[in-house]
């Protein structure tokens, strides 16, 4: 017997998903003619369809509209696109048109942020989240934001030390900060590293120990 991909497909995915289906054996996706786009453009293929950014934000949008409203939540959801998941400027532009913010995962995101700004394309008040491990160049880039009034840079700690780089940067500025809770796996030598965030247990502590006592919070 001979096995298709799309016998592999089948059993590995939910297929056909939203917005895809098979006619006459010719994939389609919202419509389009795979097989036409293949034979003009060749393989491999990526597509960005641009419409099915913008609707998968508002989806994410309206279920949590909707999960708030059961349990009477009081807070507010801001819905931040990571721009590692693709840096295309005609990708991002589209992300942008849905009133999001933005989240950056290294130094190589910094400069997109400015020059969106540069653009018009965002306003200095956007949330920042800054996520990942954070060497010296990243570290900077955030630390440049920040002292550039970008007033809702938010870096998430990643261990306990990276604290102390904000600190000795920026003296005069109230800044924002988060934290990253590590997984609760089992600690070992292979695993637990620095780039997994703070173990659940050491936060309470550093909290107590460092943040509180620390005047640089907003």
């Amino acid at each position: 017997m001979r096995n298709s991909y799309i016998d592999l497909i089948r059993q590995s995915y939910d297929f056909p998903q939203e917005g895809f289906e098979v006619i006459d054996n010719v994939l389609h996706f919202n419509g389009i003619n795979m097989m036409d786009i293949i034979e003009q453009y060749g393989t491999p293929l990526k597509i960005s369809y641009l419409p099915k950014i913008s609707s998968q934000i508002q989806k994410a949008k309206r279920i949590f509209k909707v999960a708030m409203a059961k349990v009477d939540y009081k807070g507010t959801y801001q819905y931040c696109y990571c721009t590692k998941s693709s840096h295309f400027s005609f990708v991002l532009e589209e992300a942008i048109k849905n009133e999001i913010h933005l989240e950056t995962s290294s130094a190589f995101d910094i400069p997109i942020i400015r020059a969106l700004h540069q653009q018009q394309k965002i306003n200095k008040d956007i949330f920042i989240l800054s996520n990942g491990y954070k060497r010296e160049n990243y570290i900077k880039g955030i630390v440049d934001l920040i002292k550039d009034d970008f007033s809702n840079v938010i870096p998430v700690l990643d261990n306990t030390d990276e604290l102390t780089h904000y600190e000795k940067a920026l003296p005069d500025k109230k800044i924002k900060i988060g934290i990253r809770i590590a997984a609760e796996e089992e600690p070992n030598a292979e695993f637990y590293t620095s780039r997994l965030g703070i173990r659940s247990k050491e936060i309470l502590e550093f909290y107590k120990n460092t943040i509180k006592k620390m005047q640089m919070w907003s």
